[in-house]
């Protein structure tokens, strides 16, 4: 888990990057304030180091020359085209029933988007502070935008380990609708006769790996799964089209794609 890190800005967003800076260090990470001349292209490629940036698109991270925001406002145009026929996760999850829904790794929230956009309300978890901080403004960015205003209305994030937050609803007696998984790091588990290697990652998501190492986030989706299904009537697994069943538990129903599924595995008496 990060507990330190830089945070990048020019002059006129210093105020801006003193706020999350606040923000960060209240959530346990030690931030190192640094105004640069000018935050570019060949800035990053200079400072390959992983860092926070702040600028007028709002907070996000670079390493490598590369950046990540999750950026939902650029989502729209993929939302406006989704309907409940056309979306494979529309059907795994039932969002025809406005169901509420628990993401327990939201990763960069995009699925959640577009799930509360068909009509789900969801509860994003998320317990790695910048991370959620990146989501979090990316939530309050999207609740000034015209069209997305009614769709983050059904959304609310959660600071909190995965883990504990499914227990504790467990704990209080609590069921949702759908636990929705979709793990970070399920080429461990590839069917190796029919993948043998890897495509390389996009640019957002290999940020994220090097954010989340794979050491301690190996197993969380292993994990999360028996909890979920003590709380969810139906958990819902986004998984690589040929990966193995997440826990090696077979699933009761599934939704296969060109490049992913979703296993769904039901508990109708909850």
């Amino acid at each position: 888990m990060v507990s330190e890190i830089r945070l990048y800005s020019e002059s006129e967003f210093q105020e801006k990057a003193q706020q999350y800076s606040a923000v960060l260090f209240s959530r346990g990470v030690q931030v190192s304030m640094v105004q640069v001349e000018k935050l570019n292209a060949r800035f990053l490629r200079l400072n390959p180091e992983l860092a926070l940036c702040v600028d007028g698109s709002g907070l996000w991270l670079c390493a490598s020359g590369m950046k990540m925001q999750p950026d939902w406002v650029a989502e729209v145009p993929r939302l406006k085209r989704a309907s409940l026929k056309s979306e494979l996760i529309a059907r795994a999850c039932n969002l025809s029933e406005k169901p509420v829904l628990v993401d327990a790794t939201a990763g960069l929230g995009h699925d959640s988007l577009l799930m509360a956009c068909l009509g789900a309300r969801v509860t994003l978890v998320e317990r790695h502070p910048v991370l959620f901080s990146l989501l979090e403004d990316s939530l309050n960015r999207a609740k000034e935008d015209a069209y997305l205003s009614q769709v983050t209305a059904s959304i609310q994030l959660v600071f909190s380990d995965s883990a504990e937050y499914l227990k504790q609803l467990n704990d209080q007696n609590q069921t949702v609708d759908v636990v929705y998984l979709d793990p970070m790091f399920p080429q461990r588990d590839q069917n190796q006769q029919a993948v043998k290697k890897q495509a390389q990652v996009k640019k957002q998501m290999q940020l994220l790996h090097m954010l989340l190492p794979e050491d301690g986030e190996m197993d969380l989706g292993d994990a999360l799964l028996p909890l979920a299904k003590q709380i969810a009537k139906r958990v819902v697994v986004k998984r690589p089209r040929l990966a193995v069943f997440l826990n090696n538990e077979s699933t009761t129903y599934q939704w296969s794609g060109d490049a992913c599924r979703f296993d769904a595995y039901f508990q109708p008496g909850l």
